[in-house]
């Protein structure tokens, strides 16, 4: 590791190594065991020294050995993150990932992305951690209503929390988007413009956030009187058949006047089937899509969004994951974040 510090030590016996206690104590004048136990926060180490000493670490851009800790603690300090990297075109995986850092920014606690493909199976990447022991604690996404990967974390004793629920009488930590509340929230919006006939681009059937996307889009239905046109695909299918699709259903006799989507990636394809149809947001019909950072309107800013704060998320499961490890009970780790709908319903 590049040390970027200026101490004047040009023959420091480090600096061209990666730093160490031994290098700190080099440029503090301080012993090895005392800046171990000033960076582990010894009750009976002074706040002056525990400070000098962090901000050297912080200079050298030290890190604990991951190997040396595991041989002294049995830990390795590493939270996994199981993350499907399939169509990432709307920064959905990197605000998990920058929600998750912040959290484990001041633990001692690093994140490691393992990168899969929804379409290989999801036990893979499980089995690997449980197998080789390289992480404390886990989270993954793309949850199921009886999700095998939650099973055999439960059954392994390996701490985690999901991005989404389960629905099979499984107690684990979790947090997730209220897409029930988001589907009837949608129809809501688009009745009130004057749209009765409308469609719903939905997740894959197997994902449990399906059933909550179908029961409020259902809901709303019935509450604002309107009708459902069927949409023949999901927001899994490549953009490309998405878009088509899309085009197929605007240029059909029974198009509709109005669109929810249930992603905001997909929701780019579905403007572009839309506008190979001939057809126009605000004119011919309207659209309600989520996002996770708010480009959807830099596009096309027709499109009704709401923000779904995937940071947010981040955040709490890292919080969650970590406090499984401390020996939390499940139960109290579990929490679902609303739709944030901006001000003037856009």
């Amino acid at each position: 590791m590049e040390n970027k510090g200026n101490f004047g030590q040009a023959a420091s016996p480090t600096a061209r190594e990666r730093p160490t206690l031994k290098t700190i104590a080099f440029m503090t004048g301080l012993g090895v065991t005392t800046v171990s136990r000033a960076l582990k926060d010894a009750p009976d180490i002074g706040a002056e020294t525990k400070e000098r000493v962090r901000m050297v670490a912080r200079q050298l851009g030290y890190q604990p050995n991951r190997a040396g800790v595991r041989l002294r603690t049995g830990k390795t300090n590493v939270i996994a993150l199981v993350l499907s990297i399939d169509e990432e075109i709307m920064g959905f995986s990197s605000q998990m990932v920058f929600g998750i850092s912040e959290v484990l920014s001041g633990t001692p606690y690093h994140i490691v992305v393992t990168p899969h493909s929804h379409s290989k199976d999801p036990m893979l990447p499980v089995r690997y951690i449980l197998d080789t022991g390289s992480a404390d604690g886990v989270i993954i996404s793309r949850i199921e209503p009886d999700d095998p990967r939650v099973r055999l974390l439960t059954e392994r004793g390996m701490p985690f929390a999901t991005h989404g629920r389960t629905d099979a009488g499984l107690t684990h930590p979790f947090h997730d988007f209220n897409n029930e509340a988001f589907a009837h929230q949608a129809v809501e919006r688009l009745v009130k413009r004057g749209r009765r006939r409308i469609a719903l681009l939905q997740p894959p059937s197997k994902l449990t956030y399906y059933a909550h996307i179908r029961i409020g889009f259902q809901t709303g239905l019935h509450d604002y009187g309107a009708e459902e046109v069927p949409l023949r695909v999901n927001s899994d299918a490549p953009l490309a058949d998405i878009r088509d699709v899309v085009e197929v259903m605007m240029r059909s006799p029974n198009a509709p006047d109005g669109i929810v989507c249930s992603a905001g990636s997909a929701a780019i394809a579905v403007n572009a089937g839309i506008e190979a149809a001939g057809k126009a947001l605000g004119r011919d019909l309207d659209m309600v899509s989520k996002q996770s950072v708010p480009i959807l309107n830099w596009i096309r800013p027709e499109i009704i969004t709401v923000q779904e704060d995937v940071r947010q998320a981040g955040r709490e499961m890292a919080k969650a994951v970590i406090a499984r490890i401390d020996g939390v009970e499940p139960e109290l780790l579990q929490s679902i974040s609303q739709p944030i709908w901006p001000e003037g319903g856009r």
